[in-house]
C-alpha cells in the first residue's frame, strides 16, 4: 500500500503538470482567435441576462456582440458541465470568476456561478467578455487528499477491504440466508449468478460485462437486492453520463435515490433527483423561495444605483441573504441524505469535502463502482475509504482511463483497479456475463473470438436481427447484411495532415461515408439510429461539416466519446491510408473493440486494407469481414478515383496481390442493390467514348462492321491474362476500343484500371450494379503513332528490321517497366513516340547493316499530320538529314493541334500532359485531347491535398478582402497626410 501511494502521488503530479502545460501552451502561445477556432474560447460576448436560478446560483446568459438578432456563436467544444473562466475582453489578467456551463445553444451560452463576487455584480450590459475552458484542479486535489489519507489509514470501516485490495488477506464469502427473489425476472443465468456472487462476497466482487451483456441491468439488480437487505449503498462511476444512466434505471423501480453533483452536469430529465432539487422540496422550501425572491429584488435595486456608497448597503444585504440561504439548505441536507437508500455520485463527487462529510463514519455498507475499468484507480480510493465492501463492474477489454502524460501512463497510471485485481485474483473474484443482447451474431463473434476467449453467446432475440427488420426500412443490399467492408486499397484515397493539427483526416473516406449514409437513409433507416465513428478528431470535424446539415439527428463522434453507447447501424472510418503502413493509435486493440461493438444490426468499416494490414489485430478484422461479410472496393462508389500507382518490385508483388485479393467480393454473394453512379458522370463518360447506354452485346453488334471494338469475354481472368489482353489490344492497330464484361469482379476492374493507366489508355467504368463494365479506348496519339510506325505508303504493314536486342526491348517495354521499382507512367507514351521517331530518323541518315531499305517509303516527322514541303515527300536514302531537322523545327513552331497552322513562336501555351505547344484557340486540354489526363491529374492532386481550389485549380493567393480594405485605408490615410504636408509647404512659400 505504501509503495502504491508513493508511486501514484508522483505519477499524478506528472499528469497534473502535463495538463497544466497543455493549458498554459494554449493561453500563452496561441492567439485568442486561434483558441476560438479550436473551439475552446468564445470572444466578444455580451451579458444578455442575469438571474438567480439553479437552486440559488447566479445564472448569467451570454450572447455574441452583434446588432443582428440572428447572430450565432462560432463553432465550439463547450458543453454542459464544463468549467470556464470569465475574462474581460481587453484584460489578459486572471479571470473575473470561474463558473460551470449550464447550457449552450447556437445563440446563447448560460454559465452558473456559485459565489456572488463583487465584480460579477458589476457586469455591464455594454461591456464585452470572453469565456475560456479551464483545467479542473478540484479533481486533482481530491484524489491527492484521498491517497494521502490512504497512506495513513490505520482504523476505520475500510480496513479489511484495504487488506484484500493490496493482497494482505484473501477475499472470502458467505452463504445467503435465503434464496433471492429477483426484481427483474428476465435476467439470464449468468446475470443471476453474478448477482448472487456479488451479494455473497464479504469484501470484493467483480462483474465483468462485455458489450451488450446487460452489465447495467445486473448492477441495478445488485443495488436493489442490497437495499432489500437493509444496506446503505453508495454508487459511483467515473463520468456523469454513467451515473445518470444508473439514476435513470433505478428511478423506474421507485427507489429512494439521491444524486449528488452540480445540477448543470445532470441530464435535465433527472435534475429532480439531485440534492439541490431535494432541498427545494424540503420543509424549508417556501422560506428558501422567499430568500431567493429577496435576493433578486435587492440585486435589481442595486443595479439602479450609480454611486459606490449607495451600492455598499445593498451588497451587505445580498451577502446576508445568501448566507441565510446557505444555512437553511445545510440544515436540511443531513435529513435529505439519510432519507435516501442509494446515493449516487461521480468518483470525485463522493469526496468528504462535499455533502457526505455530514454523514457519520461506517454509514455505507456497500460501494458499487460502475465502469470501473475506465476510472483511475486513485480516483476510486475517494469512495473506497468510506465502505466496508466494494462491487466493481466494467470491462477491462474496452478503453482504459484517458491519460495526458504518456510517461505517467507507461509507468502504471493507466492501469485500472479492476484490471489489477483480475490479474491478481483471476476468476476467484470475477463473474463474467456471457449472453449479449445487442449485436447480430456475426458482429458479436468477432469480438468474442478476439477479446473474450469465445465465451459470448448472442441471445435469440438479436442473433439474426438486421436493419431490414426495423419498421419502415426497405429490403436492400445495405439493410440485409450485418458486416460490410469498403476497401480503399490502391484507390489513392490517402490520409491528410493539417498544419498545426496533431490529428489526421481522410476526405475520400468522408465521401464514402456520405454515400453509405445516403444509401441507408434512402432505404428508410432513420438518422437517429445511425452513428458515424472515427478515431481522429480532425476526421470527426470533417464528417460533421459534410453531414450534419443534411442529417441533424446523425451522431458523429470519436471512439472515446461513444464508449458505452449503441446504435442500430454504425459506420466506422479508420482514416489511415499511407504508403508506410502506419496505423497510429489504431494499434490499440481495445479501441477497435469499442468501435465495432457499438453496432446492433449493421456495421460498415471503411479502411485501406493495404495500410491496416500491417497490424495483426486489424488484419484479422479485415480477414473476418472477408469471410463473414461483404467486401466492396471504393471503385464501386466513386467513379472519379485515380488508381494508386504502386511500384511493382518483386519483393512487394506478392504482398500487394494478397492485399488486393482480400479486397475482392465473394462472387456468390447475392446482389440486391448497389451505389449508383451519377447520371451526369455516366453520360459524360459515354459521350467521350462514343457509346450509347446499351449493353456490351449491343455495342458489339453496332460496331462489328468497323472492326475497332472488341469485347473481352473471359469470365475468370487472372492478372496476367488481363495484362496480356490489354497489351495485345494496344499492339493491334485495327482495334480502337476494348470492352470488358460485367462478369469481372470489382478487384478485376481495379486491375484493368491500373494496367490501362500504366499504358496510357483511356479507361471508364459504366453501368449499374451487376451490369457495371469497363471500356478501354486508345487515344488519338497512340492510334496515329501505331499507324505511322507500322504502315507504309501503300497502306501495308512494314518491317522496321530491328535488331534482336531492340526487338526484345520493344516487345517487353511495358512488362519491363512494370517490373521497375520506379515508373514514370505519364511519360510512357511520349518516350515510345520519341524512340520510334529516332529510329526512323537514324535509318533516314544512315542505313543499318544487314537491312534492306524498301523504296518509296513515306516518313513523317510528326505522326499527327503530313508536313508540307520537302519533309512531306517520301524519304529516300539520299534525303538530307538537315532537311528533316528543318522540317521538325518548323513543325514545332506551329500549333500542335491537328490541321492547325497557327504559329506559336510568339504566343503559345505549353501542355504539361502531352509536352506540346498550342495556340490560344487550342491550348485548353479538353480541346486538343488531353482532357482525361488533366482530370486525372486534378483528381490525384485533390486526393493528395484534400482541398479543391476554385478557378484554375491552384490555390487562391489573392489578398483577403478584409486585409485589402485595411491596406486601402492605410494608403488613403498616407496620401491625405502627404497632401496636407504639400499644402502647408505651398502656403509657406
Amino acid at each position: 500500500m505504501e509503495a502504491f501511494v508513493t508511486s501514484h502521488l508522483e505519477l499524478l503530479k506528472v499528469e497534473r503538470e502535463a495538463e497544466i502545460e497543455e493549458t498554459r501552451a494554449w493561453r500563452e502561445n496561441v492567439a485568442l482567435k486561434e483558441l476560438q477556432r479550436k473551439g475552446v474560447c468564445l470572444l466578444k460576448l455580451q451579458v444578455a441576462n442575469q438571474r438567480t436560478g439553479l437552486y440559488g446560483r447566479l445564472l448569467v446568459t451570454f450572447t455574441p456582440r452583434k446588432y443582428d438578432s440572428d447572430a450565432v456563436l462560432p463553432s465550439n467544444h463547450f458543453g454542459s458541465g464544463d468549467i470556464v473562466g470569465l475574462y474581460e475582453s481587453n484584460s489578459p489578467s486572471d479571470p473575473l470568476a470561474t463558473g460551470i456551463v449550464a447550457g449552450i445553444t447556437q445563440k446563447v451560452v448560460n454559465v452558473a456561478f456559485d459565489e456572488s463576487h463583487n465584480d460579477l455584480l458589476n457586469l455591464g450590459a455594454t461591456n464585452t467578455y470572453r469565456l475560456l475552458k479551464l483545467a479542473n484542479d478540484v479533481t486533482y486535489k481530491r484524489i491527492k487528499k484521498a491517497l494521502t489519507t490512504l497512506g495513513h489509514y490505520h482504523s476505520g470501516p475500510a480496513c479489511s477491504l484495504i487488506d484484500v485490495l493490496f493482497s494482505s488477506t484473501h477475499p472470502c464469502s458467505s452463504a445467503l440466508p435465503r434464496p433471492l427473489e429477483f426484481h427483474n425476472p428476465s435476467l439470464d443465468e449468468s446475470q443471476k449468478e453474478a448477482v448472487v456472487f456479488s451479494l455473497c462476497q464479504r469484501e470484493l466482487a467483480i462483474v465483468h460485462g462485455p458489450p451488450g451483456t446487460g452489465k447495467t441491468t445486473t448492477v441495478v439488480e445488485i443495488i436493489l437486492q442490497a437495499v432489500k437487505q437493509g444496506l446503505k449503498v453508495l454508487c459511483c462511476a467515473p463520468s456523469n453520463v454513467a451515473v445518470d444512466n444508473l439514476v435513470e434505471r433505478l428511478a423506474t423501480y421507485k427507489e429512494k435515490i439521491l444524486r449528488l453533483g452540480h445540477p448543470t452536469r445532470l441530464q435535465e430529465s433527472l435534475q429532480h433527483h439531485s440534492l439541490d432539487a431535494a432541498l427545494a422540496r424540503s420543509d424549508n422550501a417556501q422560506i428558501v423561495a422567499d430568500i431567493r425572491k429577496d435576493i433578486d429584488q435587492t440585486f435589481a435595486k442595486m443595479r439602479k444605483m450609480h454611486h459606490k456608497e449607495e451600492k455598499s448597503s445593498f451588497k451587505m444585504e445580498m451577502k446576508a441573504l445568501r448566507k441565510e440561504l446557505k444555512a437553511r439548505e445545510e440544515s436540511a441536507m443531513v435529513e435529505t441524505l439519510k432519507h435516501a437508500n442509494v446515493i449516487l455520485a461521480t468518483n470525485t463527487g463522493a469526496s468528504l469535502d462535499g455533502p457526505l462529510k455530514l454523514l457519520p463514519d461506517n454509514y455505507f455498507d456497500v460501494l458499487v463502482i460502475d465502469e470501473c475499468a475506465q476510472a483511475l484507480e486513485a480516483s476510486c480510493w475517494i469512495a473506497l475509504l468510506q465502505a466496508k465492501k466494494c462491487i466493481l463492474a466494467g470491462d477491462h477489454k474496452q478503453l482504459p482511463p484517458t491519460i495526458i502524460s504518456h510517461k505517467a501512463a507507461v509507468k502504471g497510471l493507466s492501469l485500472s483497479l479492476m484490471e489489477r485485481l483480475i490479474e491478481k485474483y483471476g476468476d476467484t473474484v470475477v463473474k463474467m456475463l456471457t449472453v449479449q443482447y445487442r449485436m447480430h451474431l456475426s458482429i458479436m463473434q468477432w469480438a468474442s473470438q478476439e477479446m473474450y476467449a469465445g465465451r459470448l453467446m448472442a441471445h435469440s432475440s438479436v442473433a439474426h436481427h438486421l436493419l431490414k427488420d426495423l419498421p419502415g426500412v426497405a429490403l436492400t443490399e445495405e439493410t440485409s447484411i450485418p458486416l460490410l467492408l469498403i476497401d480503399t486499397a490502391h484507390c489513392g484515397l490517402f490520409e491528410i495532415d493539417v498544419e498545426d493539427e496533431q490529428s489526421k483526416g481522410n476526405p475520400g473516406e468522408v465521401r464514402l461515408v456520405d454515400l453509405h449514409i445516403e444509401a441507408l437513409s434512402k432505404a428508410g433507416v432513420k438518422a437517429r439510429d445511425i452513428a458515424v465513428i472515427a478515431p481522429y478528431n480532425l476526421q470527426v470535424d470533417m464528417l460533421r461539416q459534410c453531414l450534419h446539415h443534411r442529417y441533424p439527428d446523425l451522431e458523429i463522434k470519436s471512439v472515446d466519446g461513444f464508449q458505452g453507447r449503441e446504435k442500430e447501424a454504425v459506420v466506422l472510418s479508420f482514416v489511415r491510408s499511407n504508403s508506410k503502413g502506419e496505423v497510429g493509435f489504431l494499434a490499440e486493440d481495445r479501441r477497435i473493440n469499442v468501435a465495432v461493438t457499438r453496432a446492433r444490426r449493421h456495421v460498415a468499416v471503411i479502411c485501406d486494407s493495404h495500410t491496416v494490414g500491417n497490424h495483426k489485430f486489424l488484419k484479422d478484422l479485415v480477414t473476418y469481414f472477408n469471410q463473414h461479410g461483404e467486401v466492396r472496393t471504393a471503385f464501386e462508389y466513386l467513379e472519379d478515383i485515380v488508381p494508386e500507382k504502386y511500384s511493382r518490385d518483386t519483393e512487394n508483388v506478392g504482398k500487394q496481390e494478397k492485399c488486393a485479393k482480400s479486397a475482392t467480393k465473394r462472387p456468390d454473394t447475392e446482389k440486391l442493390s448497389i451505389q449508383k453512379p451519377t447520371e451526369c458522370n455516366k453520360k459524360s463518360a459515354q459521350d467521350k467514348l462514343g457509346l450509347n447506354p446499351v449493353s456490351s452485346t449491343e455495342n458489339l453488334q453496332q460496331n462489328d462492321n468497323h472492326h475497332h471494338l472488341d469485347v473481352y469475354a473471359e469470365r475468370t481472368p487472372s492478372k496476367d491474362n488481363l495484362r496480356k489482353t490489354i497489351e495485345d489490344f494496344l499492339e493491334d492497330h485495327h482495334r480502337m476500343q476494348l470492352m470488358f464484361p460485367s462478369t469481372l469482379t470489382s478487384h478485376d476492374r481495379l486491375l484493368v484500371h491500373q494496367i490501362s493507366e500504366e499504358l496510357g489508355l483511356q479507361h471508364v467504368s459504366t453501368g449499374d450494379g451487376n451490369e457495371r463494365s469497363i471500356s478501354v479506348t486508345k487515344t488519338k496519339a497512340i492510334s496515329a503513332d501505331t499507324v505511322s510506325a507500322r504502315m507504309d505508303g501503300a497502306g501495308h504493314e512494314k518491317d522496321l528490321q530491328l535488331s534482336t536486342p531492340e526487338r526484345e526491348r520493344s516487345k517487353n517495354e511495358i512488362s519491363g517497366r512494370a517490373g521497375s521499382s520506379k515508373v514514370d507512367l505519364k511519360t510512357l507514351h511520349l518516350e515510345r513516340m520519341q524512340r520510334e521517331r529516332a529510329k526512323l530518323e537514324d535509318r533516314a541518315g544512315k542505313k543499318p547493316a544487314g537491312t534492306v531499305q524498301k523504296p518509296a517509303e513515306k516518313k513523317k516527322t510528326d505522326p499527327r499530320r503530313k508536313i508540307d514541303g520537302p519533309a512531306g515527300s517520301a524519304c529516300s536514302d539520299t534525303e538530307s538529314f538537315d532537311a528533316l531537322i528543318a522540317a521538325t523545327v518548323k513543325a514545332d513552331s506551329t500549333c500542335g493541334f491537328t490541321k492547325c497552322k497557327a504559329s506559336v513562336v510568339t504566343v503559345g501555351d505549353f501542355c504539361v500532359h502531352c509536352k506540346k505547344l498550342f495556340c490560344l484557340s487550342h491550348h485548353i486540354p479538353e480541346v486538343h485531347g488531353c482532357g482525361e489526363k488533366a482530370k486525372a491529374d486534378a483528381r490525384t492532386r485533390i486526393s493528395r491535398e484534400g482541398v479543391i481550389y476554385a478557378g484554375s485549380g491552384s490555390k487562391d493567393k489573392s489578398v483577403d478582402p478584409t486585409k485589402r480594405a485595411h491596406l486601402h485605408r492605410k494608403l488613403d490615410k498616407k496620401i491625405n497626410e502627404l497632401t496636407s504636408q504639400r499644402k502647408l509647404k505651398n502656403k509657406e512659400k
